[in-house]
């Protein structure tokens, strides 16, 4: 696949298919002033998701209105990758070379990127959490399919260490470490019970059609990591939508 420099936190749209996975070369929108969420959709038509749309993200997840639902087990065939690294003006994104692949019943999707959000953007019975991984995955038909980690602080994580270290000086330059080889799954919790639910990209255009799924265990970081990060984006979620009628489902 050919790897752009800028490459989106969200992606693209799902409905416009192969536009899914590349960012606006141009980065007016933003968290704060002008550019803020609430201003997103005035300033670009293709936009009109992120102030019209019913099924945005992120969301509240409240718990005590949920059932527990017989849903597919994830299964994640991720392998050790080479380091892509970019920190493309909105958050540090890691682009991930062809081949690590999660599994959801008969779904397969393939994992583009990921990166991260400082405070978290879902919300779990109002409660936030100090940062948020997404780990955004595509089908062969350009569906889209983001694994969410709620990260709180404690134990510090060596896969991130390894990637704050070779953080970009320069905003938009990818740096290729192609002898650094990182291990995704050091994002992943063992528990890997999750809430799902149909949602859309947390950036512009905000496309909907997402289908998300956040795992109920969150992963640590140790303080200074969280800082680190912090220290960059010190505000870069978007604010939680409303659920509109959307039903939140749950593993068992």
């Amino acid at each position: 696949m050919t790897r752009p420099l800028i490459i989106a936190i969200g992606l693209a749209a799902i409905a416009g298919a192969s536009s899914a996975v590349l960012a606006e070369s141009h980065h007016h929108w933003s968290y704060f002033g002008e550019g803020a969420p609430s201003h997103w959709a005035e300033l670009d038509p293709k936009n009109a998701a992120c102030g019209m749309g019913k099924n945005q993200s992120p969301i509240d997840i409240r718990t005590h209105d949920l059932h527990p639902a017989a849903l597919p087990a994830l299964k994640f065939d991720y392998k050790p990758d080479a380091l892509h690294i970019i920190d493309n003006g909105h958050t540090v994104q890691v682009n991930v070379d062809p081949g690590n692949f999660l599994l959801v019943g008969d779904r397969h999707y393939e994992l583009v990127q990921f990166h991260f959000h400082h405070p978290s953007e879902e919300l779990v019975n109002g409660k936030g959490f100090d940062m948020e991984a997404h780990l955004v995955h595509r089908d062969a038909k350009g569906h889209l399919a983001v694994v969410a980690v709620l990260l709180r602080p404690g134990q510090p994580n060596a896969m991130i260490d390894t990637l704050w270290h070779y953080l970009p000086k320069q905003k938009e330059l990818q740096v290729d470490q192609k002898a650094v080889r990182i291990d995704i799954t050091a994002l992943i919790p063992p528990d890997h019970a999750y809430y799902s639910y149909t949602g859309s990209l947390t950036t512009p255009p905000c496309s909907e059609g997402v289908r998300w799924f956040v795992l109920k265990s969150p992963r640590t970081l140790s303080q200074r990591e969280i800082a680190t990060f912090a220290g960059r984006y010190p505000n870069d979620a978007r604010p939680v939508q409303k659920l509109n009628g959307r039903e939140v489902l749950a593993t068992k």
